[in-house]
């Protein structure tokens, strides 16, 4: 049990150019407890944790840590105090050694020289607490995503912090790498930490926390036990709305007499990919399940020419095609939303409008460059369609939520009218309101006559979406099966058990 006080913030108030983004919320946490910060994208999370840790000076409010006040100003001065943080996005050195990304910064010396050996013998000991016997020596660009936000975490662990702030750890992470983490967490809040654990996993709320908060739209809901509170009650409260009615979606229909959009037929790149064979017809949604590793994303960057083939054909519209690079993949009006929107999709420090013009521009060719007038066109009708937070279309993509960042991404293909339009995890990290926009918006393209190509962690959504689902492990289809023919039971015996063919149309 939580055995004190540790954290406590009253009144907090920010206000920013015509938005008031947290007013008068309160939130607290005890030392040996893990609290969940929970709400939609814009419900104020992200900014109440950046005036824990200094990045936003409040307006009013206090902040008392292990009974003191104080008010930090930078994050460096927060992590001082022992506040250390996560972000979803790994904010490492990848081009640094697993041990030197842990130590950078505070490497201990020895004779005036840095001790090398201390510093890779305490990181190997420091990741076998995760379980992961890997090698320290080796850049950590060597490694996965998911051993990279291991390392991140391991480095926050290392330090003495009072407050762990945990922001999206878990969207890398296979289902055996998130409950290493959930058994560090509770080691650490053995220990007397104060966890901040902020997530849209709400499986993992009800695993792992102590307590929760909710915000929306910048006002506490409330604060409750874990326990006296249902998955229910959870949705409806983050979201003011029954979650019946947020999730009252129907697959798309395809016409058995549709026409054929896409045909691959031992598609390839030896060493990366091979023999991948699908088929789907226009307006269809085909799923692709299976684990971190199972080879979606590589068949989708496969499909889209992001992973040049070296074998096989591709079929687009009942014509052959060759698509070496993304270029020609646009021209052939296929669109592609990678996974790692920080990564492959947004450009930071361009605004909204520009963002969403970029892939449109690059298909007309830089000779053909689109107005003005144009790109306002554009942003003000997809920020208004996809419900984008935010004051206008010049503010930097950099400065939005990861959900709404995820819209913009979304936005940018939808401008350029594809045929095929390939989705990679495009709820991952987002809120269950922004999931079922999303969702909605990929089934009503479906019915418009777009092909739509869905990839995804989160079996539930894949099943309530897909008309037919594939699914892979090690790089090969192992099995088909009809999406209303389907439950996670079945795909989890298929990616578990090997081959089988379902129904499939």
């Amino acid at each position: 049990m939580p055995d004190h006080s540790l954290l406590e913030m009253k009144g907090i108030e920010i206000e920013f150019p015509g938005v008031k983004a947290l007013d008068k919320v309160d939130f607290s946490v005890n030392a040996g407890e893990i609290h969940a910060l929970l709400g939609e994208n814009g419900a104020g999370k992200s900014t109440l944790i950046k005036c824990l840790t200094g990045v936003h000076h409040m307006d009013a409010g206090t902040i008392l840590f292990d009974g003191k006040e104080i008010r930090p100003t930078s994050p460096q001065e927060a992590f001082s105090m022992g506040i250390s943080t996560v972000y979803q996005e790994i904010n490492l050195c990848p081009n640094l050694t697993v041990a030197e990304n842990i130590f950078v910064g505070r490497q201990p010396m020895k004779g005036g020289m840095i001790n090398w050996k201390e510093i890779n013998r305490r990181a190997k000991e420091l990741m076998s607490r995760f379980h992961m016997d890997i090698d320290v020596t080796r850049p950590l660009n060597n490694y996965s995503t998911a051993i990279q936000q291991m390392v991140s975490i391991a480095r926050a662990v290392d330090i003495d912090a009072k407050i762990l702030i945990l922001d999206e750890p878990t969207s890398s992470l296979d289902d055996n790498e998130v409950q290493l983490l959930f058994n560090v967490m509770r080691e650490l809040k053995a220990e007397g930490m104060g966890i901040i654990f902020i997530t849209h996993f709400l499986d993992q709320i009800f695993a792992v926390s102590d307590r929760m908060t909710i915000l929306r739209n910048g006002t506490l809901v409330g604060t409750y036990n874990t326990t006296d509170i249902t998955k229910l009650q959870l949705v409806t409260l983050m979201i003011g709305k029954d979650i019946d009615v947020i999730f009252n979606l129907k697959r798309a229909h395809v016409d058995p007499n549709a026409p054929e959009m896409l045909r691959t037929e031992n598609l390839g790149t030896p060493g990366q990919i091979q023999n991948v064979n699908l088929s789907m017809k226009k307006g269809e949604l085909l799923g692709f399940a299976g684990l971190l590793g199972s080879g979606r994303t590589e068949t989708a960057e496969l499909i889209f020419g992001a992973v040049p083939a070296t074998e096989g054909t591709e079929d687009i519209n009942g014509k052959r095609v060759s698509i070496k690079k993304p270029l020609d993949a646009i021209k052939a009006k296929l669109a592609f939303c990678p996974e790692d929107r920080k990564r492959d999709g947004i450009i930071g420090d361009l605004s909204i409008r520009e963002n969403i013009a970029l892939a449109l521009q690059a298909r007309r060719g830089f000779l053909h460059p689109i107005s003005r007038q144009e790109q306002n066109e554009l942003a003000d009708k997809y920020i208004k369609l996809l419900s984008i937070a935010t004051p206008d279309a010049e503010k930097k993509i950099g400065d939005l939520s990861g959900g709404n960042q995820q819209k913009v991404i979304l936005a940018r293909w939808m401008a350029t009218q594809p045929d095929l339009l390939i989705l990679d995890e495009p709820t991952r990290g987002i809120d269950v309101g922004a999931k079922a926009e999303i969702q909605r918006l990929m089934l009503e393209m479906c019915n418009d006559g777009v092909s739509v190509i869905f990839i995804s962690s989160e079996l539930e959504e894949i099943i309530r979406c897909s008309n037919r689902i594939i699914v892979m492990r090690d790089g090969k289809k192992v099995g088909e099966v009809k999406g209303e023919e389907c439950t996670q039971q079945t795909l989890l015996s298929i990616i578990a058990e090997g081959e089988q063919e379902g129904a499939s149309a």
